[in-house]
């Protein structure tokens, strides 16, 4: 059996030896090299080319950010990110890092863990993000783009578009930075969205993406008026369901879907019952299924659907399961979304 290569990161020679000794333990890992910086993780990863790679974001020399967008735009490898979750400052850093192609995050050890259960999930965390295809991101080269980018394609619009609900999970952070860059600072409709993010390390996501555009990106309050955040960008808390019931939005502690809370389905199905045909879903990469039934609902409804397409996903999971339901009315690659969605909001014809 092949074992997969491991390159481990890490300026401290304490957590680093600790990650060394517990891939190098396990029969189906290799650990093929170690770095203190960002610089040598480079170097390394040029050379090595190993399969996955665990990364500390506070490094000397050069930070993990930086070595992450680099090695994501020159060779792509797995990245997990494994770092503390307690600093605002390396919360911010994993964000940054994690729009640049990593593939998820891990908390660090705390010491008060049962023996052997953070190496447990960190070993299988590590073998699940070494089996991901990851793409190019070009975020680590001078120019962003290579050539100009095709016009998006023409879309049918709705005939009133009201609310739209984002869903995305692995690789999200990217992919939802990526639209909300296309999207005008003035927005005409409230715009929803769920992001499959540990609760140690969803705490500041939206003050991170506040930051990155024009809008105005906030946690959902419970009760609130759903008229009242047309214009600004609302993500369900952290293992809270976000929803929509009665005109109002709905944060919920209710089972989880998919092993997912929040849900996309569950914001979905309630946009679908709410609004009609005067919903829009946008279901990107993700790894599972959580979101296709929700997006389906949509259609049934009359809605507008939108999935994003597997040649940009860093995990095709969620979009392909609404594609096989036949809920996505449109696939589009990311940098087509934004476009797309403008054209349906540009569109709107008031309340119904």
């Amino acid at each position: 059996m092949t074992r997969l290569r491991v390159l481990v990161v890490d300026d401290s020679s304490t957590a680093r030896n600790r990650l060394c000794d517990v891939v190098a333990a396990d029969p189906a890992l290799e650990l093929v090299a170690a770095a203190a910086d960002g610089k040598a993780a480079i170097e390394r990863c040029t050379e090595l080319r190993p399969d996955v790679v665990a990364m500390d974001m506070m490094m000397p020399v050069m930070t993990g950010v930086a070595a992450t967008e680099y090695i994501m735009a020159y060779c792509p490898t797995p990245i997990l990110i494994v770092s503390s979750s307690t600093n605002r400052g390396e919360l911010f850093r994993t964000y940054d890092a994690l729009a640049a192609g990593a593939v998820d995050v891990l908390e660090k050890p705390r010491g008060d863990e049962p023996e052997g259960s953070w190496e447990a999930r960190f070993l299988s965390t590590l073998k699940l993000v070494a089996r991901i295809r990851v793409i190019t991101h070009l975020r680590g080269r001078q120019s962003s783009r290579v050539g100009p980018r095709p016009p998006p394609a023409p879309i049918s619009p709705s005939p009133h578009v009201e609310i739209l609900g984002i869903g995305a999970s692995t690789g999200g952070p990217g992919a939802i930075l990526e639209i909300l860059r296309h999207l005008p600072p003035r927005l005409p409709i409230p715009v929803l969205f769920v992001l499959h993010l540990s609760d140690r390390f969803g705490g500041a996501f939206a003050e991170w993406l506040d930051g990155q555009t024009e809008h105005e990106v906030r946690f959902a309050r419970d009760g609130e008026p759903v008229a009242a955040t047309a214009g600004r960008i609302v993500m369900a808390p952290p293992d809270r369901h976000l929803l929509v019931r009665d005109g109002r939005l709905r944060v919920t502690d209710d089972a989880e879907r998919h092993s997912c809370r929040p849900s996309v389905d569950v914001l979905f199905e309630s946009l679908a019952r709410g609004y009609g045909n005067g919903a829009a879903a946008c279901l990107l990469t993700g790894m599972g299924r959580d979101g296709a039934a929700g997006m389906l609902a949509v259609r049934n409804a009359g809605g507008a659907t939108i999935a994003q397409d597997e040649a940009t996903c860093i995990v095709f999971g969620m979009p392909r399961e609404a594609i096989a339901l036949g809920a996505a009315v449109r696939v589009h690659p990311i940098y087509e979304i934004g476009p797309a969605l403008v054209a349906l909001m540009s569109d709107r014809r008031g309340p119904r």
